[in-house]
Parts: structure tokens; C-alpha cells; sequence
């Protein structure tokens, strides 16, 4: 017989617009806006207030104003986020055994076990009290027998609320809900689903799963076991990652200019694209470089919160003019990334337009399908091998001529 598991999900609400309210409580009760402050940026958080004008994030700023004028638009400021967020994750970890960040304001926590000592319900509920009286920050939770469930269950206790989904009664629950609810269920799935008439989680519970692996395929499975309230995937242990790197030594010492450019763009460019793909933003860059008699330079730049090739691919470039010096053969260069923080979808937090976020990501579409070095810059494509692997999942690196040292 199968373990019963008691798995919470907690979600800070609203997290950027609680932030800036924290600070300044002129913006209590009113529409606020956070995002990039010309027409040109994207609505990366709104409050609770301004979503009944029908904004969201990811709006183009232009039209959250013209819904809704009297809205105060915030530049953000990412690191004050980072800091609360990191204040919230201090008290979790002091509380509970086991948890999992999935993002700068969400986590999993597995109280499994703890119902023989402690009601799972009362634990949580007093850790939740705990974080809003020491953050001052308004935070939801969910606890049921898996994460997609306690998931669900936390946008349903919001907003500031929580809420119990008892072993057993997880597909009941489920069953009146839209299908958008479900985790995975993007825009695109969400009209094809609709176009067949599928609306509501009991829809799909009262279909064989055949039919939706059928239609969907293996996301059709998926989603069929998620609406069936059928969820094992287990809390990950949290373990925040500080920078990623990688590093380039040449089989022959070398001063051909054209091919170190080329090479260092190359690095640049996929660490950045790593960035993006583990969802995280760097504010520290660092270029490294080892000539033929051993001796080893570095130089670092404090830049605002990243993932964008543009902002960062000219000040590493910015960083090897500066120490290298010409004459001399050249044994090693790399590139390091550090302070990292999450940053969801966004690409440059608080100044990507619509345009720039729709252009990386159809980028890096590409290079998830068909490799990542399908798209790349012109300057950059002389450099042979680059490294393909996320460092924030683990996945370990491939065997290139590329050697790490």
C-alpha cells in the first residue's frame, strides 16, 4: 500500500506588487502596475485591483493604461524582490525538512510523516502566519496528497487564504474547474482543448486516457493523469544555484584575435541562453583569461538583473578588451555568470518591449528543438563546440573538445 503524502504549495500573492506595498503603503488598495514604465514595456506584475480592469501579465503596457489610466505604474526593482524572496525562504528552511523553490515566490514542501506528530494542516497554517508576520507579505497555501492538486488548490485559496483537499477527494474537487487550472495547460493547448469541447476538468476525467494520448500525445497523458488528481513526482530539495560558467582551453596557444572573439561571443551567448532556459537572471559578470606562462586574469561587472545577449554579450566583450593583451599567446579564456536570481519569463526584468521577449523566445524555441547552436550570432560561429547542458537541472555535460578546467 502506497505511502498517503501531505505535500503543501505556497504562493506569495501578487509577490512584486506585495513588495512594493511593503515599502511604500501609499500603494495599498489601489491598481498598481509593475513592469517597464514607456509604451513599449510588458506588465511583468499587476495587482489584484487592476486585474479586475482586465490586465495581466505580459500585457503590453501601452494597453494596461488604456484600461485602466488612474493604475500607478512601478519601474521594479529585482533585487529588493530577491531580498524578501530570500526572507521567505530563510523561514521555510528553519520550519520544515524538506522543501523545493520552484520559483522566486512558490515552493513545495513535503510534511509526509509529520501528521503523526503534528495535524499537517496546523503546521502549515502556522508556518503561514509565520511568514506573513516576519515578511509582512500576503501568502497562500494548498495541501493535498500531491503537487498538482495542493497547486491547483493554492489559486483557489487565493487571494491571502488557504486551503485543504482531503485524501480521496482530490478528483471531486478537481471536476467543476476550467481546464486552464491545470498545471502545463498553456494558451495553446487551453483553445485546443475548447475547440473540442473540452471545458471542464470532468471532461477530461470522464474521457479514456487513450483518447487524449491520442490527440495530444504524450502531453495528452499527462494532462488526463493531472485532471485525474494522479501526481508522483516527488518535492525536490532546494539548492540554490550562485552562477554558471564555462570555460575554453585551446589545444595550441593561440593570438588569432578573430577566433578568441569568436569563441568568447559563442560562450556568451549559450550561457545567456542557459540563463533563460533555467528561468534565472545574472547581475555579475566575470571574463577570465590564462596566457601561455600560466599567469591568470579575471574581471568582473556588476550589470542590473539579465538574461539578455544584447546587455550582456558587449560587456563580456567590454571585459576580455580590457585584459587582454595583445603579443601575448593566449592558453584559456571563460566566462562566468554569478548572483543569480529567478526571473520567470522575464528576459531583462522591468525593460524588455514585446517585441524583444517575442524575438528571444521564438530564438530559443529553436535551439530547445533543434539544438543550441541552430541560432546563433554571425561574430560567434567560428568557435567549434560549446557546451549543451542546463546547470540548473544537473544534466551533466556531453564529452566535447570543449575541456573544462
Amino acid at each position: 500500500m502506497n505511502k498517503k503524502r501531505n505535500i503543501i504549495h505556497m504562493d506569495l500573492d501578487t509577490f512584486f506588487v506585495s513588495c512594493e506595498r511593503r515599502l511604500d503603503s501609499k500603494l495599498n488598495g489601489i491598481p498598481v502596475l509593475i513592469g517597464g514604465t514607456s509604451d513599449r514595456g510588458v506588465v511583468a506584475a499587476c495587482s489584484y485591483e487592476a486585474r479586475s480592469f482586465g490586465i495581466h501579465s505580459a500585457m503590453p503596457m501601452r494597453l494596461a493604461k488604456q484600461l485602466c489610466p488612474e493604475a500607478v505604474i512601478v519601474r521594479g526593482n529585482s533585487g529588493i524582490y530577491s531580498k524578501f524572496s530570500k526572507e521567505v525562504t530563510n523561514v521555510i528552511k528553519e520550519s520544515v525538512p524538506l522543501y523545493e523553490k520552484a520559483s522566486v515566490d512558490e515552493f513545495y514542501i513535503d510534511l509526509t510523516g509529520m501528521d503523526k506528530f503534528f495535524g499537517c494542516f496546523k503546521l502549515a497554517s502556522e508556518l503561514r502566519e509565520r511568514i506573513i508576520n516576519e515578511t509582512g507579505l500576503p501568502i497562500s497555501f494548498g495541501l493535498s496528497e500531491n503537487k498538482t492538486v495542493s497547486k491547483i488548490a493554492t489559486g483557489e485559496a487565493k487571494p491571502n487564504n488557504k486551503l485543504k483537499i482531503d485524501f480521496g477527494n482530490e478528483k471531486h474537487f478537481l471536476s467543476p474547474l476550467s481546464v486552464r487550472k491545470i498545471p502545463m495547460v498553456g494558451e495553446v493547448t487551453y483553445r485546443s482543448l475548447c475547440d473540442l469541447g473540452i471545458k471542464r476538468i470532468k471532461t477530461i476525467q470522464e474521457m479514456p486516457m487513450e483518447m487524449m494520448h491520442k490527440v495530444f500525445g504524450k502531453n495528452g497523458q499527462t494532462i488526463w493523469l493531472k485532471a485525474n488528481g494522479i501526481d508522483k513526482s516527488p518535492v525536490v530539495h532546494y539548492n540554490e544555484r550562485k552562477s554558471i560558467s564555462t570555460e575554453r582551453t585551446f589545444d595550441r596557444d593561440t593570438t588569432d584575435i578573430r577566433k578568441l572573439e569568436s569563441i568568447i561571443i559563442a560562450m556568451a551567448e549559450n550561457l545567456a541562453y542557459q540563463l533563460r532556459r533555467g528561468n534565472k537572471l545574472t547581475a555579475c559578470i566575470t571574463f577570465k583569461i590564462r596566457y601561455s606562462d600560466f599567469q591568470t586574469y579575471t574581471k568582473q561587472k556588476r550589470i542590473p538583473y539579465s538574461a539578455a545577449d544584447h546587455k550582456i554579450i558587449p560587456l563580456v566583450m567590454e571585459l576580455y578588451k580590457f585584459l587582454y593583451q595583445r603579443r601575448l599567446l593566449v592558453r584559456l579564456v571563460g566566462v562566468r555568470f554569478s548572483h543569480l536570481v529567478e526571473g520567470g519569463q522575464q528576459i531583462d526584468l522591468f525593460n524588455d518591449d514585446e517585441k524583444t521577449i517575442n524575438l528571444y523566445q521564438a530564438m530559443d524555441k529553436m535551439r530547445e528543438r533543434y539544438g543550441d547552436r541552430v541560432v546563433m550570432k554571425a561574430a560567434g560561429m567560428g568557435a567549434k563546440s560549446i557546451s549543451r547542458w542546463n546547470p540548473f537541472t544537473g544534466e551533466p555535460p556531453p564529452l566535447l573538445a570543449n575541456r573544462r578546467r
